[in-house]
């Protein structure tokens, strides 16, 4: 086989990642007078999550905010507002509890756009940020007049404008031609320098006079003459004299010894 044959079939594109300097958040105004639930719902969904923008990423949230007013005249096509319910448990044994569309838009109309957007978004930590840029009203005035909302129209797409341009601090407030801002510029900065140098030299000079200031003296030495102790004369050891312990002999071994030192009268007569 062959290589491929170069040209437009190989072209390759990176792909793009918004990145958060690049999402510019804008609020948007829905009439859901006389619409459909189904596809209010949609279209609030888009919105919240960005997909009318070219930068739309599943994994972020690049949508804008909205409000919905007449929320309590949002229609249910089929009859479904006498066959539709609305679940809702406590979480304990037997705690479900079942309400129909018909009385729910009657006593709680913003909560049941809200349930049928939030049933359109991600069911992650990242669908429970969307929901949040949701602002539903019954009526049709609304509190967001600060935020300077625009009105969407169902079915429609607003033109993109591109990324988001980031400003820049004017200096001065005053435009100069690039001459004169560099003749200017380094006019400033010569005594810019000039200074900057006169500070590091007595910054140095005063960091010199602390050091030498603070600098340790030596310690003198003091020559404390020593006081000649007497030294007591070492205690004689005491000699312990022996007893000397005479062993006593018995009455009958004095008499034995004796008996055989005297001579008998046999042997006198004996030795005459």
């Amino acid at each position: 086989m062959g290589r491929r044959p170069l040209g437009p079939a190989s072209f390759t594109m990176k792909t793009y990642s918004p990145k958060p300097e690049h999402i510019e958040r804008r609020w948007y105004v829905m009439d859901a007078g006389d619409q459909v639930l189904g596809r209010v719902a949609s279209e609030a969904a888009v919105i919240l999550r960005g997909k009318h923008k070219p930068i739309f990423a599943p994994h972020m949230d690049v949508g804008d905010h909205l409000v919905i007013v007449n929320a309590a005249k949002v229609v249910l096509t089929g009859g479904k507002e006498k066959k539709k319910v609305a679940w809702r448990h406590s979480g304990h044994p037997g705690g479900i509890t079942g309400t129909l569309y018909e009385d729910l838009l009657a006593k709680k109309p913003a909560f049941a756009v809200e349930k049928a957007v939030r049933g359109m978004l991600p069911k992650n930590r990242l669908g429970r940020a969307m929901i949040k840029k949701l602002h539903v009203v019954p009526g049709p005035e609304h509190h967001h007049q600060a935020q300077k909302p625009v009105d969407w129209q169902m079915g429609t797409r607003p033109a993109w404008e591109g990324l988001p341009v980031p400003v820049t601090a004017p200096t001065n407030g005053k435009k100069t031609s690039t001459k004169k801002a560099g003749a200017e510029q380094s006019d400033v900065e010569a005594p810019s320098t000039s200074t900057a140098t006169k500070k590091s030299v007595a910054r140095k000079h005063t960091a010199t006079t602390r050091k030498s200031t603070t600098a340790k003296k030596p310690a003198a030495t003091k020559t404390t003459a020593r006081k000649p102790t007497a030294r007591k004369p070492a205690a004689a050891k005491k000699t312990t004299a022996r007893k000397t312990t005479t062993r006593k002999t018995t009455t009958r071994q004095a008499t034995r010894k004796t008996a055989a030192k005297k001579p008998t009268a046999s042997t006198k007569k004996k030795e005459t």
